[in-house]
């Protein structure tokens, strides 16, 4: 029998296979690296042209200046648009430059834009604190799980419907269909930061008008470089990079060659990544559970928005790398997360996710702490929430066996029983 998630028609493998492969200059299997700043042309009338707009890298090959496109950056973005479902992509020096050129494209002064109240703290402060100071952009933050109160958030002024698939760190699903319906009866665009669900979910398939990517998370995977992306339509991507207009262009936000190449080296891996993320967090989520914990992961059918992932997940990436544990108390998250890494070497203390090791933090003393303590409790991020991204070193069993015993030896899970071994940690 299909279930939902077979019969999701988009295959993003697929997708990033029958794009067209790159040679490198002599015809090495990989791509080359552009590190031009600028770009040659063999007559002078064709200068002019691309200046104007006529020509370009898909229309007669032509490439200008490095921060306006590159070749290998446009590979890049070529690539990470396959994986999406979108015509088109263009890479940034990192996610906030992605997010923020994208608001500050589609908004002009005056202009409003409705936000999930759950959002990376960074995303939080751009468009709470530093937008409506600098440009004159406001927003109103909403619980978009809650699609009555997303609707009558939205003004005749509003342009931008914001929000994350998979929310940072609560970890609840955006009903994308229902919300691009919304947008769109009001004449806004939905963009939707797809940092945590890479592959499991395609927004622009249900929807989106334009994706958004911490490329320094899941995509890249190495947490060795900071990147970011957007996908959308070719005229959308094409208008950030005008030379006149365009954000991207005129903010500047301009990724490095080296870096494109080297993320485009680990993209052929990402579906493996993914799954593997994936089991272990499932696992890991399954096992806490059992033991009485607090734990949140959308794989649990407990999980409030578990059937919605299962209708708008692609199949085989299972539900994604990332899990929080409620310890209840801000100390008791510390002392939690000290003990796994510094007496288990369980994982490491440290912000950000995607990582081959297991990255923890404490995210209303972290990744959201941009938030003032008001929004934190609105957002429902509380002061003992740890936020874990699975990596997959060492074995799943050594993993949990150093888990167990830290809940053990902080009294937070029943001890074995007398005679069961513990496995090697």
């Amino acid at each position: 029998m299909l279930t939902s998630r077979s019969m999701n028609k988009f295959d993003p493998i697929q997708a990033f296979a029958d794009l067209r492969h790159e040679f490198g200059e002599h015809g090495g299997v990989n791509m080359s690296v552009e590190e031009s700043t600028t770009f040659t042309v063999l007559d002078p009338g064709t200068m002019p042209e691309i200046f104007q707009g006529h020509l370009g890298p898909d229309v007669g090959g032509c490439y200008l200046y490095g921060r306006h496109f590159n070749p290998t950056v446009y590979v890049l973005g070529r690539q990470i648009a396959a994986y999406e479902g979108a015509e088109a992509g263009y890479c940034t020096a990192s996610g906030m430059a992605a997010i923020s050129a994208v608001v500050t494209q589609l908004c002009d002064t005056g202009d409003h834009v409705v936000a999930s109240r759950t959002v990376y703290g960074g995303t939080f402060a751009l468009l709470h604190d530093y937008l409506p100071v600098k440009a004159g952009i406001t927003t109103s933050f909403v619980d978009v799980s809650d699609l009555a109160a997303v609707e009558r958030a939205f003004t005749p002024l509003t342009r931008v419907l914001y929000c994350e698939t998979m929310s940072n760190p609560t970890l609840r699903i955006a009903d994308l269909p229902a919300l691009a319906a919304i947008a769109h009866r009001h004449g806004a665009m939905l963009v939707v930061d797809n940092t945590f669900a890479p592959l499991i979910v395609a927004p622009i398939q249900h929807g989106a008008d334009v994706v958004v990517h911490s490329l320094t998370k899941f995509m890249n995977g190495a947490s060795d470089h900071i990147a970011g992306a957007v996908c959308g339509d070719t005229s959308f991507i094409m208008k950030l990079m005008d030379l006149h207009t365009g954000s991207l262009m005129l903010l500047g936000p301009t990724m490095d060659p080296q870096v494109a190449f080297d993320i485009s080296l680990r993209l052929p891996h990402l579906g493996l990544r993914m799954a593997e993320h994936s089991r272990r967090a499932l696992e890991i989520a399954t096992r806490l559970a059992e033991c009485g914990m607090h734990v949140t992961y959308p794989g649990l059918p407990t999980h409030p928005d578990h059937e919605l992932l299962e209708r708008l997940a692609n199949p085989d990436f299972g539900y994604g790398g990332l899990l929080t544990v409620d310890l209840g108390t801000r100390e008791r998250a510390f002392d939690f997360m000290g003990r796994l890494q510094n007496d288990h070497r369980f994982g490491l203390m440290a912000v950000s996710l995607g990582y081959s090791e297991t990255l923890m933090s404490c995210s209303a003393a972290s990744t959201s702490s941009e938030m003032p303590a008001e929004e934190l409790e609105k957002a429902g991020i509380q002061p003992g929430l740890v936020r874990l991204s699975l990596g997959y070193t060492g074995t799943l069993e050594q993993r949990w066996a150093q888990l167990r015993s830290v809940l053990e030896a902080m009294g937070l899970t029943k001890p074995r029983p007398a005679g069961v071994a513990q496995l090697p940690g």
